[in-house]
């Protein structure tokens, strides 16, 4: 089969790489049909991923069709699927506690295992959920948008709760859409006015921003002085982190959506002050996957505004390698695999 290798940082390549053999029980082969392209994908390719071993098939937000099924699957063949990515070992404490989504030991396509940018791959059963008449392109957003659907349940705020959404690229955009569909008061901060105008103009959100004022002046005119009640911070930027704890309004929560390597250091007289409740938010569950995907069947997520570019397997080495500098219009690409 054909599949995208990411040989070293630097070196992607389209290469004939052997097909995988049929599926184990419980495991399913999988026609891969549209692959979303994530900011860690570009991370791999430019070799900025700490825990990752080259050489390694990406792509970890995808659809496809089933094609063959081992003992105990209960999936036809040809059924249109959504591919939770997140492989878990079903018996640590997270797992146990119906959190496999931050299970010890696990393994994501495409980063602790090879993905799905390639003609097929071997899945789970458990980790495929029916597209149940999402289309396959549509499909493959499922997974990027649940990881923001996940933040925000993981929030528990009520409706119209004063909200702010740092960061306003795909994960960021996808915690407040799903903000704005549980009912909260939503606005974004970004240093990007680009984007920012994306946010304002195209969905309709309000905006902070950070490139014209600093983000504390921005937050105090916005809330009177008071902070947000809830803020999602999905910047992977160590500074925005540990600026946005004082962003929070007393009584009010922080949710760290991305992940940074350095260590978080805050005042924790100011934190005690405000009894602020901080969240850390890992990967997605399943009820997030169905959540998101009823919102695209409803037609709460604008998902033909989100992707902005697309590309063809063969296209990939390239066009990723392009896209991981040019990033002006650049919101969500996907290639398309099987299509």
């Amino acid at each position: 089969m054909k599949a995208v290798v990411c040989r070293s940082p630097g070196e992607l390549v389209l290469e004939d790489r052997p097909a995988p053999g049929a599926p184990p029980a419980g495991w399913a082969l999988v026609a891969v049909s549209h692959v979303g392209i994530c900011g860690t994908d570009y991370h791999i390719f430019e070799g900025k991923h700490p825990f990752l071993a080259y050489p390694r098939i990406m792509g970890h937000e995808v659809s496809g069709t089933v094609v063959e099924t081992g003992e105990d699957v209960d999936l036809a063949m040809g059924e249109p699927v959504i591919i939770n990515p997140y492989l878990a070992c079903g018996k640590c404490i997270a797992c146990r506690h119906g959190k496999p989504n931050c299970c010890l030991r696990i393994e994501v396509l495409g980063v602790h295992r090879d993905g799905a940018m390639a003609e097929k791959i071997l899945v789970p059963a458990q980790n495929l959920y029916p597209a149940n008449g999402l289309s396959l392109a549509d499909a493959a957003a499922v997974e990027f948008l649940a990881i923001g659907a996940h933040a925000v349940r993981r929030a528990r705020a009520e409706p119209g709760a004063r909200t702010l959404v740092i960061g306003a690229g795909p994960i960021g955009l996808g915690a407040a859409l799903f903000a704005r569909i549980a009912g909260l008061d939503v606005s974004l901060l970004d240093m990007s006015t680009e984007r920012l105008d994306f946010a304002k103009g195209e969905l309709g959100f309000a905006t902070l921003d950070g490139s014209q004022k600093a983000a504390a002046e921005l937050v105090r005119e916005a809330t009177g002085g008071e902070g947000f009640d809830i803020v999602f911070d999905a910047t992977g930027n160590t500074a925005s982190v540990q600026s946005a704890f004082a962003h929070v309004a007393h009584g009010g929560t922080l949710v760290l959506v991305s992940v940074v390597k350095d260590d978080i250091v805050f005042s924790d007289p100011e934190f005690h002050k405000r009894e602020m409740t901080l969240i850390g938010s890992r990967n997605a569950l399943k009820v997030d996957f169905d959540h998101v995907a009823a919102s695209i069947r409803n037609g709460a997520v604008p998902l033909a505004k989100l992707v902005t570019h697309r590309t063809t397997l063969a296209g990939t080495p390239d066009d990723l390698a392009r896209w991981a500098h040019e990033k002006s219009g650049l919101i969500k690409a996907v290639i398309e695999v099987g299509a």
